[in-house]
């Protein structure tokens, strides 16, 4: 009988290369899944770290009301940032919690006592002086000015201070006696009237101003005139606190005109500051939501109607953020400047979730290549088997045995399932098994002394 040799499926190469891929392909999958999310993540956190507070008076107070404004625009935009308002009992709380760095912003009018961190972002209101005397009678310097009792139309303790300090009035009893609070509701004509006051006072928001009717009234009853400030420079050298401001023609009437020409005086600055530690992005993104929304945040009575850049003079009373400055000064940093550390994290992550994969499919998921070597095994097996083959057909499925062998390891080899490690020690194996088989087969042919055709049909009628 002819000895039937069985022949072993070849390995499933195909099979381990395409996991290998399909790993490959996944890992380098989640690489970038994960980066986009830690880096997407990063940017979430970033833009939430983005609440900035902002400290104010109580609720009815111009500045809480702008700031309400203010949380809805940012809210209503594409900006990243967000307010958290809280309310303090009246301004100078506001200010001192900035003061403390427990408030990103505020407002403040520039007599007040200025943070040493404060910096401006914008200029939302202005505050004029008007100097009013009765009928046609003017006032020519202050120095007139000090002799006179004077009334102040104004709210708030601190504008009677204001005045004081421009006039250089010591507190004192003397000082009360002649700088006076007007009674509320009190008119221009009664004052001059009856008060016994020689000079008005009224500081006002220049907004307010201008659409107040009141003086227009005033003029009608009874005449008054709107004095010139003319040692307005002189105050503001001795006084950087203090803004010059022109009153234009026809500002506070009409008909009949007051002023009947552009008029010289002085006044105050609104100004909302940022703390100094405020990222540049932030307060040039701020800057820039504020400049280009100021209709949505005027308020009802006039304040911040006409919202102004900060001043980015390096010699201004209270200095302009860096990010004001940039974004005036068209110097703001590129999207690749602003976004650099998001993009440095991005690498990072990526390199590192990278790393992480390829250390996992390298030494625990991939399937490792076969060595060339561990394939002469199988071939010396056959080797072993030869001396045992009587027929040319078993010698046949030897061949047949090793031919597979040497095709799976030239698949192997082309998609990488076998490694060239060991290839001379199966191409030495295979060699001598080769020329075995075929002196083996120069054996059995001069043994049984016929030619191929008659041995394959013995073989066939010995089965």
């Amino acid at each position: 009988m002819s000895a039937e040799v069985p022949t072993p499926a070849p390995p499933p190469r195909s099979r381990v290369a395409t996991s290998n891929r399909r790993q490959v392909l996944l890992f380098a999958a989640l690489t970038l899944i994960l980066t986009v999310a830690t880096v997407w993540g990063g940017r979430v956190w970033l833009r939430n770290s983005e609440t900035l507070v902002f400290a104010v008076g109580n609720a009815n107070s111009v500045e809480a009301r702008f700031a309400a404004r203010l949380a809805a625009v940012l809210k209503n935009s594409s900006s990243q940032l967000r307010l958290k308002i809280v309310p303090n009992p009246d301004n100078a709380k506001a200010l001192a919690q900035f003061d403390r760095k427990e408030a990103d912003l505020a407002v403040l009018r520039t007599d007040a006592r200025i943070p040493s961190r404060a910096r401006a972002l914008a200029i939302l209101e202005h505050d004029v002086l008007l100097l009013m005397s009765p009928g046609s009678k003017k006032i020519k310097s202050l120095a007139e000015l000090k002799k006179k009792k004077i009334a102040v139309l104004a709210d708030g303790d601190n504008n009677i201070a204001f005045v004081r300090h421009i006039l250089e009035i010591p507190d004192g009893p003397e000082a009360g006696s002649r700088v006076q609070l007007a009674p509320p509701n009190s008119t221009l004509d009664q004052l001059f009237s009856s008060g016994g006051y020689g000079a008005v006072i009224a500081i006002a928001h220049a907004s307010a101003i201008v659409k107040d009717k009141t003086f227009e009234q005033y003029a009608r009853r009874s005449a008054f005139t709107l004095n010139a400030i003319d040692e307005s420079k002189a105050l503001i050298r001795r006084n950087p606190d203090i803004s010059e401001e022109t009153l234009a023609t026809g500002m506070l009437s009409s008909a009949p005109a007051i002023p009947d020409d552009d008029l010289d005086t002085i006044g105050l600055q609104w100004l909302l500051v940022a703390q100094s530690r405020m990222s540049s992005n932030a307060a040039g993104d701020l800057a820039r939501t504020i400049y280009e929304n100021k209709a949505e945040l005027a308020l009802e009575n006039g304040f911040a109607s006409r919202i102004e850049p900060a001043d980015v003079d390096k010699n201004a009373f209270i200095v302009a953020h860096q990010g004001v400055t940039e974004y005036i000064n068209d110097t703001a940093k590129s999207f690749l400047e602003r976004y650099s550390d998001l993009l440095y994290l991005g690498a990072a992550v990526l390199s590192i979730i990278g790393s992480i994969f390829v250390g996992l499919y390298t030494k625990v998921t991939r399937i490792a290549p076969e060595k060339a070597s561990e394939l002469a095994t199988a071939i010396l097996d056959i080797g072993e088997r030869i001396a045992d083959a009587a027929t040319m057909d078993a010698l046949d499925a030897l061949q047949d045995e090793l031919e597979t062998i040497l095709r799976g390891a030239v698949i192997g080899l082309r998609d990488g399932t076998i490694s060239s490690d060991g290839l001379d020690t199966f191409k030495l194996g295979y060699e001598f098994v080769r020329d075995e088989i075929g002196m083996r087969r120069e054996s059995l042919k001069r043994h049984t002394g016929h030619d191929d055709n008659v041995v394959i049909v013995k073989s066939a009628q010995s089965a």
